[in-house]
């Protein structure tokens, strides 16, 4: 497995697989797994050379870090990343009043409470700390900090503004300890990272979704300013809900909903360049965002062996150049995407 070093601090630095392995599905999400087949994926991943793992308290209100914890237990520290979030603490409920219903399935039952203050950064590291029975983490992310999550821009301003004044504090200072070696944010939109990096020394965004084979407006200014400041990206989402992964069938998922018309018809062309040249669509969508110089690692989600194997194999393949310039001659990919 491909690696890549990143070491912006001069403090040695964390080294990331191509792939990396986002860790929601352990969580149950959509669907409910049990242990076993929890740990047939991620002996999958492991054996297949994949070191960097992502998760956060939120996926299965901690169902998917105590997973983690029994996988991880026996496994030499210093041979893999480990990375999950801040920003949410969870509060014992009775079940009937739990969060998440409809989306996460038997798991604890639990209602999220956003915080992101000095305080509540702290509480989440130590819980998260215990539950991945952990002394260390490598990253820690601030969760979900934006409009997807928080719906309007207002309480998205309320929230940095709460975390800049404090929870801010809290990272620099976990950081500087060495209870992590860095830190930054997992959000759905590139605006509000680029408003972090310009308010704060922030050292990695995983960006869900939107550098992507279908998306490449973070070109414009986010990610020409990370790249001048040496802060890495992990792609998260690089198959946009699925679509770059089923193709343009119908009921397809583009960003968590049925994707619209105008999304599939771009699809089915982006799948017939790609059947042109012998390569799988999916295998195209994984490698995309690895050709910009600031991506770290791309962190597809995969609930069963067969997703996983998928994903390794996306992992393993060489895509042709003239893959990359025939979608920019049909306007499929923008001219400045780097290929």
């Amino acid at each position: 497995m491909k690696k890549r070093h990143w070491d912006r601090l001069g403090n040695g630095g964390l080294t990331f697989t191509e792939l990396g392995f986002g860790a929601a599905p352990l969580g149950n999400l959509y669907k409910s797994i049990s242990d076993a087949e929890a740990d047939a994926v991620l002996t999958q991943a492991w054996d297949a050379g994949v070191r960097y793992y992502d998760t956060a308290p939120l996926y299965g209100f901690g169902l998917s870090e105590t997973r983690l914890n029994r996988f991880l237990r026996d496994k030499p520290r210093n041979k893999y990343v480990l990375s999950t979030k801040v920003g949410r603490l969870l509060r014992p409920c009775p079940p009937d009043q739990r969060d998440g219903i409809g989306k996460w399935f038997d798991v604890p039952s639990r209602q999220e409470q956003y915080d992101y203050s000095y305080d509540g950064i702290m509480r989440s590291v130590e819980f998260s700390l215990e539950r991945l029975g952990q002394n260390r983490i490598d990253i820690l992310y601030v969760h979900d900090l934006d409009l997807a999550n928080h719906k309007t821009q207002e309480v998205v301003d309320q929230h940095l503004e709460t975390l800049m004044q404090g929870g801010y504090r809290a990272l620099v200072e976990l950081r500087d300890q060495g209870t992590i070696k860095a830190f930054g944010a997992g959000l759905n939109d590139w605006q509000t990272c680029q408003t972090m990096a310009e308010r704060g020394d922030f050292d990695l965004f995983l960006l869900a979704g939107r550098y992507t084979l279908l998306e490449q407006e973070a070109l414009e200014t986010f990610l020409p300013l990370v790249e001048s400041r040496g802060i890495g990206i992990i792609t998260g989402g690089p198959y946009n809900s699925g679509i770059l992964a089923t193709g343009a069938r119908p009921g397809a998922f583009y960003n968590y909903d049925p994707a619209p018309e105008e999304i599939l018809e771009r699809v089915a062309r982006i799948e017939k360049i790609c059947d042109a040249h012998g390569v799988r669509m999916v295998d195209a969508a994984f490698k995309f965002p690895l050709h910009h110089p600031s991506t770290l690692s791309v962190i597809p989600g995969g609930q069963g062996v067969a997703e996983m194997k998928s994903n390794i194999a996306a992992a393993r393949t060489h895509i042709p150049f003239t893959l990359w310039s025939e979608l920019k001659e049909q306007g499929l990919i923008r001219e400045d995407a780097p290929i």
